[in-house]
C-alpha cells in the first residue's frame, strides 16, 4: 500500500510538471496543457495540439519518458495490491474453513444478530470454541471486525451444518430472527444427528411448545426473561444483585459455576463432609443435579457423591478452576 501511494504521488507530480512547462514553453492553456500531458503520457498517439518548438519537444521527451515507467509502476502496484488482496482474502478464508473442519466439542451458533453475538461474546471470554453460520452482509462485516470464525452459509441447509461440524459439535444454538427459521434449523439438526443438544431463540413465547416438538433441548424467550427480570429488580432487588454477583462478571471475583464429577474421580463414593470441598477451596454447594436428573438444593452434609453428578457451587474464580481440575 505504501508503494502505491508513492507511485500516485510521482505520477501526479509527472503530470503537474508536464502542465506547467507546457504552460510556459508553449503558451497553452492549462486545460490544453494537461490534455497535452496526458495524452503523451498515455502514449495514444492523438497528434499534438500544435507544432512544439525544440524546448517544447525536449519536455515532451522527458514526459513520454518519465511518464511512462511511472504510469507502468502505478499500475503494477495496484494490480499487485488487488490480487494479493483477493487472494489473502481467498486463502484466508480457505485456511479458516480448515480449521472449522477439524474442531471437535465445539458449538454451532447460527444467528449474529443482538443475541447471537451476546452469545458469541460469552464463550469467546470463556474460550469455549464455536463456530458461527451466518449470511446477512451486515453481520459477516460486524463478524469480520470481532474475529469470529464464521461459514456464511444458510444456516437451514444441511450442508452449512455440515461444513460447522454438527456430527462433532457439543451443540448448537439456533439464534436467527425468525421462528419459522429456528424450528426448521432444530429439525435439520436433529435430523442429521438425534441426540445433539440443542437450545433454541423463540422470539414469540407462543413459539415455545413448537420448537421443543421439533426436537429443541432447551428454549428460550429473551423478550419473555428481559420482562420477568425487570420486574424482579422492582420486587426483589437485592436478590438480583446476587445473582448478578454469582452468574455475571462481579468486582467480588465471585462466580457461580457448574462442575460435573468424572467417573474416575476420587470424590465418588464419598459424603460432602468426607469430599473437603469446603475446607480445601472454600466453595458453598448450592445444589447437585444428580445423575438420574434428580435437583438436590442445599444438599446436607451427609449427601454422597456419584459419578457424573453435576455441582452448582459459588467461590472464587481462581478456586473454582482448581477444583474443576481435580474433580
Amino acid at each position: 500500500m505504501k508503494n502505491l501511494k508513492i507511485s500516485f504521488i510521482l505520477l501526479f507530480a509527472t503530470i503537474t510538471f508536464g502542465v506547467i512547462g507546457y504552460y510556459i514553453i508553449e503558451g497553452m492553456s492549462l486545460f490544453d496543457s494537461l490534455y497535452q500531458t496526458v495524452i503523451t503520457i498515455s502514449t495514444v498517439g492523438f497528434q499534438e495540439l500544435k507544432p512544439f518548438s525544440k524546448p517544447g519537444k525536449i519536455l515532451t521527451m522527458m514526459i513520454i519518458s518519465f511518464g511512462i515507467t511511472i504510469a507502468a509502476y502505478t499500475i503494477g502496484n495496484f494490480v499487485r495490491v488487488f490480487i494479493e488482496g483477493e487472494l489473502q482474502k481467498t486463502f484466508g478464508r480457505k485456511k479458516v474453513e480448515k480449521t472449522i473442519a477439524r474442531m471437535k466439542d465445539h458449538y454451532i451458533i447460527c444467528g449474529y444478530g443482538r443475541i447471537g453475538s451476546l452469545v458469541c461474546a460469552e464463550l469467546k471470554e470463556r474460550g469455549i470454541p464455536f463456530v458461527v453460520i451466518e449470511n446477512n452482509p451486515a453481520n459477516v462485516e460486524r463478524m469480520e471486525s470481532d474475529r469470529v470464525m464464521y461459514l456464511a452459509l444458510d444456516a437451514t441447509s444441511e450442508g452449512a451444518l455440515m461444513s460447522a461440524g454438527i456430527m462433532s459439535a457439543r451443540g448448537i444454538v439456533t439464534a436467527v430472527g425468525s421462528d419459522a427459521d429456528n424450528v426448521f434449523i432444530t429439525l435439520t439438526a436433529k435430523g442429521l444427528r438425534p441426540e445433539i443438544f440443542v437450545l433454541a431463540r423463540a422470539s414469540d413465547e407462543h413459539n415455545e411448545s413448537k420448537l421443543k416438538r421439533a426436537g429443541a433441548t432447551r428454549v428460550v424467550s429473551p423478550y419473555l426473561i428481559g420482562g420477568k427480570r425487570m420486574a424482579q429488580v422492582l420486587i426483589r432487588p437485592t436478590v438480583v444483585d446476587f445473582i448478578d454477583i454469582a452468574v455475571m462478571e462481579s468486582n467480588l471475583g465471585l462466580q457461580m459455576e457448574e462442575c460435573r464429577i468424572r467417573p474416575e474421580s476420587p470424590l465418588v463414593g464419598k459424603n460432602l463432609v468426607e469430599s473437603n470441598l469446603r475446607k480445601d477451596y472454600g466453595i458453598i454447594i448450592v445444589l447437585i443435579k444428580k445423575h438420574d436428573g434428580a435437583l438436590i438444593f442445599n444438599p446436607q452434609p451427609t449427601e454422597i457423591l456419584s459419578a457424573n453428578d453435576i455441582l452448582v457451587v459459588l467461590g472464587r474464580s481462581e478456586d473454582l478452576k482448581k477444583m474443576g481440575d481435580a474433580i
